[in-house]
């Protein structure tokens, strides 16, 4: 097999092969069916997991010292079932429900899994467990609403209200943790502070306990990172020993004698880091002073289209007071236009786990189904309406037998009948194409609602003269609305400008500038019967959506009522945004050309029809811009969004936070290299 095919097959996520048997005590038990191994402790699961990666760790003690904006970061080699992850996100709510410092302070879980449990699967172990342990049931629920397709890369899962971020590498743990960049060159670095090392028994699975891993470990460890686990096996204890750990042997849980807990010191691998026996826990001394505060308390965001305000969001997650500024209003800009898409760009499953379209849009897909839940308590809009959306296909890198290979909950391929079935096409030959299950239509007027009720985020209108930095801080200049001079200062400044961030900083590369125009019209009863049922992507998209009080774009005898969208145009170097009908015209005719019924259906007059324009940022390799700025301490950017930016803004902005704040991303080392403002493809200007 040639080095290209091993890198594909590391690349497919082969399902957890559950082979349920019955224990001593007659219960149903899971069994790994790749290492005939059980996924917990017969006796006790959730007893164990507190006795050996909870208390053994010193998690009540360490994660109740944390001071406000502090984050902890929890490494898990060994996803299974996820009781690991339960047990410390049920002790992290107590923990916070009992000390208000902690209001703003941040856990962090990292965790790894080559061969993940399918969802129904997991559902039925996790109901077990809700039997077993009522406590966890109500983080039952939100866990499985997560749980994301099984395809490999990083899975952030975020929950809000609790300060968690869970972040699921799925794929070999190896190759996983080589991907988390920790760059000691750059403040601050982002580290581990507990390790789980929960993998089946080195007698099962010898891969998890390599010196391959344990070299990770070291390199993403520093002096008073932790690490626990249930085996006493010499080749763990060699390895740990030797990657710079203190080791003790301590009592094990249940029938187990002995179990392993370690602290990694300055001496690296020395001949006094030998095996103390029969030590009580409390003797491995943690120095929780150690851990720094890494947040700074105000960061100024210049530009509210949907890049500032998701990185305004993700920095008031972390407990960072945010001022929002734009010369106009939010989502003023490309942005703001009636509805958004959300569907991925798809590439071959191979590619997968680098492949920022993809990664962006299951990331995004989440969080705005949890938005949801926050508008309905506001009693306003849905941020996402999930409708699914088919892709004929006519412009993409993928095809039927590559679609094959994703899980059918992510992607996949219907059969002509279905496929007319949900289109509500009648005449198209719908052979190929691909079906996107939780596509759906984002409400951008919404989507501004819910974020800027954070309490920490606070919209100023501005018009950036000027960015000064200093050592200590960086000035704003700029004027408001009444043109009256205005001086913000803060500890960090991102700028999300579009097009003019290189008009704010020069060392912002001077993006291509792309004006692109929707277009939509109310359509009449008998249209309404022959229009599609739902998103459909060709070499532009349409769908049919209704029109809310809350969308600018509408005055309120428009509301509620049903409109149909089409696009956009695409034309470079243009940076006018008045309304074209010669660009209604052309995106009529891009869809009556790629779906020839609707020819009849699609009004030819669009004098009538509504539009809205805007001006997409892109770079030359189409990657968007995050990072710091060169030269720089305090100034950073993140812009280039394209077409993409409510699938992509989401985690950029994410990463771009965890940049800022010395954790880790949920991008590989290798992805945030090509998204870096200094990147080689940014050093020639466009032509």
């Amino acid at each position: 097999m040639s080095t290209t095919q091993t890198d594909e097959t590391l690349s497919v996520i082969t399902p957890a092969n559950i082979d349920w048997q019955t224990d001593d005590t007659g219960n149903k038990v899971p069994v790994s069916g790749e290492f005939g191994d059980v996924y917990f402790s017969h006796a006790d699961g959730l007893a164990e997991t507190r006795h050996v990666f909870l208390a053994h760790n010193q998690l009540p003690e360490r994660l109740s010292k944390l001071a406000p904006q502090q984050s902890f970061t929890i490494a898990e080699l060994g996803f299974g079932t996820g009781l690991n992850l339960l047990a410390t996100w049920l002790l992290w709510r107590h923990l916070r429900d009992t000390h208000p410092q902690l209001a703003t302070a941040r856990l962090h879980f990292i965790t790894t899994e080559k061969y993940p449990i399918p969802i129904t699967d997991l559902t039925k172990i996790l109901a077990l467990w809700g039997q077993r342990a009522p406590e966890l049931t109500e983080l039952i629920t939100p866990f499985l609403d997560a749980y994301p397709p099984l395809v490999a890369g990083c899975h952030r899962l975020n929950f809000f209200t609790d300060n968690l971020t869970v972040d699921m590498w799925f794929g070999d743990a190896a190759t996983s943790l080589t991907k988390l960049s920790s760059d000691k060159s750059i403040e601050p670095t982002p580290f581990v502070d507990a390790w789980f090392l929960d993998g089946f028994a080195p007698s099962c699975n010898s891969t998890l306990w390599a010196e391959n891993i344990f070299a990770q470990v070291q390199r993403l460890s520093r002096p008073s990172t932790t690490a626990a686990t249930y085996s006493c096996a010499g080749v763990v204890k060699r390895a740990l020993r030797a990657s710079g750990f203190e080791i003790s042997k301590v009592k094990g849980f249940g029938r187990k004698r002995e179990m392993l807990t370690a602290i990694m010191t300055n001496a690296a691998c020395s001949e006094s880091n030998a095996i103390k026996s029969d030590i009580a826990c409390d003797a491995i001394e943690v120095d929780i002073s150690d851990n720094v505060i890494l947040s700074e308390s105000h960061s100024v965001v210049i530009g509210a289209g949907v890049s500032g305000l998701f990185v305004a969001w993700s920095l008031a997650n972390r407990g960072i007071q945010v001022t929002l500024v734009d010369k106009s209003a939010p989502l003023a800009g490309a942005s703001g236009n009636p509805r958004a898409l959300l569907a991925p760009k798809m590439t071959p499953i191979h590619h997968v786990d680098e492949h920022l379209h993809t990664i962006g849009y299951l990331y995004s897909s989440r969080v705005y189904r949890q938005f949801n839940d926050m508008a309905q308590s506001e009693s306003i809009s849905s941020v996402i309406e999930s409708t699914g959306a088919l892709d004929l296909l006519m412009k993409a890198n993928i095809g039927t037998e590559q679609i094959a290979d994703y899980p059918d909950d992510m992607a996949t391929t219907l059969s002509p009948e279905a496929a007319r079935n949900f289109s509500g096409l009648k005449e198209q030959n719908l052979a190929t194409n691909l079906y996107l299950p939780h596509a759906g239509l984002v409400n951008p007027q919404t989507l501004k609602q819910i974020i800027l009720l954070h309490p920490l985020i606070r919209f100023q209108q501005l018009t950036v003269d000027s960015v000064n930095e200093t050592e200590t801080q960086v000035s704003i200049q700029g004027h408001n609305k009444d043109n009256a001079a205005l001086t913000i200062d803060a500890d960090n400044v991102v700028i999300c400008a579009a097009f003019e961030s290189h008009d704010i900083d020069k060392r912002i590369f001077d993006c291509r500038k792309i004006r692109g125009q929707l277009s939509w019209f109310t359509p009449t009863r008998e249209q309404l019967t022959h229009l599609p049922k739902i998103p459909l992507k060709y070499s532009g998209y349409c769908t049919l959506f209704t029109a809310q009080t809350n969308d600018d774009s509408f005055d309120n005898e428009a509301a509620h009522q049903p409109q149909f969208l089409l696009g956009a145009s695409f034309i470079r170097n243009d940076i006018d945004t008045h309304i074209r009908h010669e660009e209604h015209q052309i995106s009529r005719d891009k869809l009556v050309t790629a779906i020839p019924e609707m020819s009849t259906i699609i009004p030819t007059d669009t004098r009538l029809w509504q539009g809205r324009a805007g001006v997409r940022t892109q770079t030359p390799d189409y990657h968007p811009i995050v990072g710091r700025l060169s030269d720089s301490k305090r100034m950073w950017v993140m812009s280039a969004m394209g077409a993409k930016g409510y699938a992509l803004a989401p985690i950029c902005a994410d990463a771009l936070v965890d940049m800022m704040t010395g954790t880790f991303a949920p991008l590989s080392e290798a992805m945030l290299a090509r998204l870096l403002p200094t990147r080689v493809r940014l050093q020639t200007p466009l032509v």
